[in-house]
C-alpha cells in the first residue's frame, strides 16, 4: 500500500511521544525506539551510556488520512525546538529532536515545515533532519508504557496532549 508511509521522529522521552503519536487520526502504529547511533541493536542501557542514539518513535501513517505537513504540525506542538539534547527534565544525547525520513521525498516537506517554524524563534532549531540511517525497536517494557503504566513520567502533559488533539 504505497499511501502507508513512516517517519521517525525524536521528541525527547519516547513515551510520551508515542503516546502522543497513537491519539492522531491517520496514525496506524506509533512504535518506541532508537535511530542514528553508534551500535547496533543497543539495549536501552547502551543508549544511556552514550551510544549516539536517539529516543525515535516510528510513526506509520496513512498518507490518504493525514499528510506528513500536519503531522510535523502536531510534533511541534508537543517539543521545545530550540533545546538542545533536553526535553522537559530528560537531558542527554538520546533526548535530543530530530526528524528522520526514510523516504528521499520527504525530505522537501520536512524542510519546508522547518524554515516555517523558525519563523517563529529568535533562536536557530536543534531539530535534527536527516535520513534515518537505522533504527531498533526498543525492550517490550517501552511500547506502550504510559497504556501500561497510565502515572507514569511523561514530560508532554497529557491533558495537552488532548487538547491539541481536539482543535
Amino acid at each position: 500500500m504505497s499511501h502507508i508511509k513512516q517517519i521517525y521522529l525524536a521528541g525527547g522521552c519516547f513515551w510520551g511521544t508515542e503516546a502522543f503519536m497513537q491519539r492522531i487520526k491517520g496514525v496506524i502504529d506509533a512504535e518506541s525506539g532508537y535511530a542514528n547511533g553508534d551500535t547496533l541493536n543497543p539495549s536501552y542501557q547502551d543508549v544511556c551510556n552514550g551510544s549516539g542514539h536517539a529516543e525515535v518513535v516510528k510513526v506509520e501513517y496513512d498518507a490518504e488520512q493525514i499528510s506528513l505537513a500536519t503531522l510535523l504540525d502536531y510534533y511541534f506542538k508537543v517539543i521545545d525546538p530550540v533545546s538542545i539534547n533536553q526535553q522537559g527534565a530528560d537531558k542527554g544525547i538520546q533526548y535530543r529532536t530530530g526528524i528522520y525520513y526514510v523516504d528521499p521525498q520527504d525530505a522537501k516537506v520536512i524542510d519546508e515545515a522547518l524554515a516555517n517554524l523558525q519563523t517563529h524563534y529568535a533562536e536557530p532549531l536543534a531539530v535534527e533532519n536527516q535520513p534515518l540511517q537505522h533504527y531498533f525497536p526498543a525492550e517490550e517494557y517501552h511500547q506502550d508504557y504510559l497504556d501500561k503504566n497510565p502515572n507514569g513520567y511523561c514530560h508532554i502533559d497529557i491533558q495537552l496532549m488532548n487538547a491539541i488533539l481536539q482543535n
